[in-house]
């Protein structure tokens, strides 16, 4: 068994133009002083890491860490979910993801696709110079408009669909595989990797890759009615990358699972702030340190009702008390006696 690493914080949904908010500086006092030990570092944002730098560059790498390191923190993670989510992007969505994009790509998928996979393989060297072995992103998609088709898909529809994923993600793959680095995709609706029938469609089409894992969060399980404590049981060996957040589901006469045409706050699904929802991190704490997890507990923050900064100050207690110190002993051990072959010999009358 292992001892869960953390507390950890999510930066990305905290970035603002406002100090503290605004400087990795001041997001790494801010996270110190409510008790974080990491940060995940969302690599879209150019003021916190320069990905071609950091890509380039041992000594910029070096230094990086070093400023984090000043203020008691480990850089848990760097995060692609922008980027990678540009790996795969249908044709539907092709104006709303240009924005992820930099502005002479878009109008043009495909040297986007190009400009994505180069930057998530950029973001596995940075992550090797950096001494980081795990990796946070997105899978994008292809598929996910025809997840409750109308007509009926085509057969081999899907087939082809996770073919060409992989396809565009193996290159990626073995670029991290080079690296010695995992690549954690995020399992969240949206995304073709979204349930864990779907993160095996993946990993075989990927000839079982061993650098396909999981970044596993709760929250987009219990939005989804999938038991999230039994999908640990399942997939644990792939679990290398944690993100705590809380969500609920309350389904009423007017709406449920696909209630999504509504604002946040009036959806069956929502996310909140750590211990505001209904997601058991007790046992979900417990399962991972049984199963030796080996993960940062990161806190991200997604919360329709509560303040980002409440959250974050509630999110570094709520993550220490759940964190579980690993035995290395058994509780009965103080009975044990020396034994050797003849004895248990013996004790079986042979």
């Amino acid at each position: 068994m292992k001892t869960i690493k953390g507390p950890a914080i999510f930066l990305a949904q905290f970035v603002d133009s406002k100090a503290p908010f605004n400087s990795l500086e001041g997001l790494c006092k801010w996270a110190a002083n409510l008790g974080y030990k990491g940060i995940q570092i969302p690599t879209w944002e150019s003021f916190l890491i320069d990905l071609d730098k950091a890509a380039e560059s041992q000594e910029y790498c070096d230094n990086l860490k070093a400023k984090v390191n000043s203020y008691g923190l480990e850089i848990a993670e760097l995060s692609t979910h922008l980027q990678g989510q540009l790996v795969a992007v249908h044709p539907a969505y092709d104006v709303m993801f240009d924005g992820f994009a930099p502005e002479h790509l878009h109008g043009n998928p495909k040297a986007r696709t190009e400009w994505a996979i180069e930057t998530v393989k950029k973001a596995g060297t940075a992550s090797r110079r950096l001494g980081i072995k795990t990796h946070a992103t997105f899978s994008g998609s292809l598929l996910w408009h025809t997840m409750h088709p109308w007509p009926q898909r085509p057969p081999g529809l899907v087939e082809l669909g996770f073919e060409e994923l992989a396809a565009r993600w193996l290159p990626i793959l073995d670029h991290f595989d080079k690296e010695d680095v995992d690549v954690c995709y995020e399992i969240h609706p949206g995304e073709d990797l979204h349930d864990g029938d779907t993160f095996e469609r993946f990993l075989k089409a990927t000839g079982n890759h061993k650098r396909v894992n999981i970044l596993y969060d709760p929250s987009h399980f219990v939005l989804q009615q999938l038991d999230y404590i039994a999908f640990i049981d399942h997939y644990h060996p792939y679990i290398k990358s944690f993100h705590v957040k809380d969500s609920e589901f309350n389904p009423t006469g007017k709406k449920g699972a696909f209630g999504g045409y509504n604002d946040w706050i009036d959806r069956a699904g929502r996310y909140r702030s750590l211990g505001d929802g209904q997601i058991d991190f007790k046992t979900i704490f417990s399962k991972l340190t049984q199963y030796g997890c080996d993960v940062w507990a990161t806190m991200e923050w997604e919360c329709c009702i509560k303040s980002p900064e409440q959250g974050a100050t509630e999110g570094a207690i709520f993550i220490k008390d759940h964190i579980i110190e690993a035995t290395e002993k058994t509780f009965d051990d103080f009975a044990g006696t020396e034994t050797d072959k003849e004895m248990l010999k013996k004790m079986l009358g042979i």
